[in-house]
């Protein structure tokens, strides 16, 4: 069985053992953190790095901006005039220090502690699926009325969404971005719900719209996003499972590296962001912190520039009217608290143990203002063991499944059973299963209320949410006496639940 580890590329969801198978205004001048990994533009390991140059918006500006990158050895990778971010990949381990002297330049920075060309290592372990005598011996248990492997689907009937499906199944004009490895669209449970011109690869920080770009890498390691789309609109077609908002599409915008390491850079996400607004993405879902820095302080320069790209994307999707749900992760930190430990940082290089606060370095794209940022919840409602939580942090909840928790199922696994490439289904769980469960009542909140802006879809969310309270007795789910995680706040708001989980059959009522 793979072990739970800290939020790494992912959010993390973590793969198992199954028991069948298988703009800165909020922020800060300057933030301290202590201590703080050397620059990302190493001077020495020779390469080529990656940069985010955050400028002013005026035409003039961006094209002295980009003169100035190349007679510093850089090229233009991507410009999103509209946002005043441009993507840069340069050699010259000055680059950064020398683009930050240029007149209009507002924030710059490496992308990565490694030369683009580095391929990373993963630590994912295998993943198990269902085999197909496993699943026919399921699907003889499934009820009248429900998907083959249903039964097993305890999140579904934990927010109403078997209930609601059969009052609105969502509108086919919403859509649902997902942000992640990429989608296999010719999976069936999918491929009935799945948007091509809405789709992409944004891996090299500007989009690649070529027919099936944005498919998974075929290696084992490339599920994550199949699995969070198959949870948001797998289609009640008789096949497989079901999604909690089978009637919505789903595009996928794959953000991940392609080698083993899945790593989702920021200039990935902020392509992702941009071509998700400009493309009528009604929802995003954002399974994944931006790697390689779990959290991103804004007193170190690269740092701060990742915040910054990121925040101008994500506010532009924003405005053009798309709403971001994000996880909030799966290190089971408190997110309001203002000492945490990050031991993972960067991932893309050796990491360096550095004490960091939360409210001034960033869980990047989770932290950012307007996004809805997700806590886990298991079978019977209470905060998964690994989800991160935080008063005035945590927005809503929803399933992310928690192993420590049997389900009243077939199979008795309280993970979450979704989609996987290739045909196949699997078990997974964390915040990034949280997440899509969210996007979709989210989706299924617009196919309702069609023309509420992603401020008001966000409130309708916290509305309807049912909020269990902060739990009674001390939070010790290991059982060894010690307390695990504190919540803190009341009946209607507090630290575990946001304001409560989300609730698919009051979306659609």
């Amino acid at each position: 069985m793979a072990h739970l580890r800290s939020r790494r590329r992912l959010a993390l969801a973590v793969p198992v053992a199954l028991s069948l198978t298988a703009s800165l205004g909020f922020l800060p001048a300057a933030a301290q953190a202590a201590p703080r990994a050397e620059s990302a533009a190493q001077t020495t390991e020779a390469g080529t790095y990656a940069y985010l140059v955050n400028t002013r918006t005026d035409h003039h500006t961006i094209t002295s901006v980009e003169k100035a990158i190349a007679a510093n050895g850089g090229s233009v990778v991507a410009s999103y005039d509209r946002i005043g971010v441009v993507v840069a990949r340069s050699a010259n381990p000055g680059f950064a220090a020398e683009i930050r002297k240029v007149r209009g330049v507002q924030s710059a920075g490496a992308s990565r502690t490694s030369p683009v060309t580095a391929a990373g290592t993963t630590d994912e372990g295998a993943v198990q699926y269902l085999s197909e005598a496993q699943a026919a011996k399921v699907a003889k248990g499934s009820a009248a009325g429900q998907e083959p492997l249903e039964a097993d689907q305890w999140d579904l009937r934990a927010i109403g969404a078997d209930k609601a499906a059969r009052i609105d199944p969502g509108s086919r004009k919403v859509t649902v971005g997902v942000i992640d490895t990429g989608v296999d669209d010719t999976h069936p449970d999918i491929a009935p719900n799945f948007s091509a011109s809405q789709s992409a690869n944004c891996v090299s920080g500007k989009a690649d719209t070529t027919y099936g770009a944005w498919r998974p890498v075929n290696d084992g390691n490339h599920y994550h996003g199949t699995h969070v789309a198959g949870e948001i609109a797998a289609a009640r077609n008789g096949i497989g499972v079901a999604g909690v908002a089978p009637g919505v599409k789903v595009a996928s915008i794959t953000v991940a590296q392609p080698d083993a390491s899945s790593l989702f850079y920021p200039e990935s996400v902020v392509c992702a962001f941009v071509f998700a607004a400009d493309h009528g993405i009604e929802v995003t879902n954002n399974s994944y912190y931006v790697d390689p820095w779990l959290y991103n302080c804004m007193d170190d320069p690269d740092q701060r520039a990742i915040v910054d790209a990121v925040n101008r994307a994500q506010l532009y999707a924003q405005r053009k009217g798309t709403l971001n749900v994000a996880s909030a992760g799966n290190s089971n930190d408190d997110l309001d608290s203002h000492a945490l430990t990050d031991a993972s940082s960067p991932d893309d290089g050796t990491p360096v143990t550095r004490t960091v606060d939360p409210h001034k370095c960033y869980d990047v794209p989770t932290q950012l203002p307007g996004v809805v940022t997700v806590s886990a919840t298991g079978f019977t409602s209470a905060k998964s063991y690994y989800s991160s939580y935080g008063e005035g942090v945590i927005d809503v909840a929803g399933p992310g499944g928690d192993a420590r928790v049997a389900a009243d199922t077939p199979s008795k696994n309280g993970r979450i059973l979704s989609t996987l490439p290739n045909n196949e289904y699997g078990f997974l769980q964390g915040t990034s299963m949280a997440s899509p469960h969210v996007a979709a009542v989210a989706a299924l909140l617009k196919s309702t209320h069609p023309h509420a802006s992603p401020a008001r879809l966000q409130a309708l969310l916290k509305a309807e949410a049912d909020n269990p309270g902060c739990p009674t007795d001390p939070y010790d789910t290991d059982g060894d006496g010690v307390v695990d995680a504190t919540c803190v706040g009341g009946k209607h708001v507090n630290g575990f639940y946001g304001y409560g989980i989300v609730d698919a059959l009051r979306a659609v009522k």
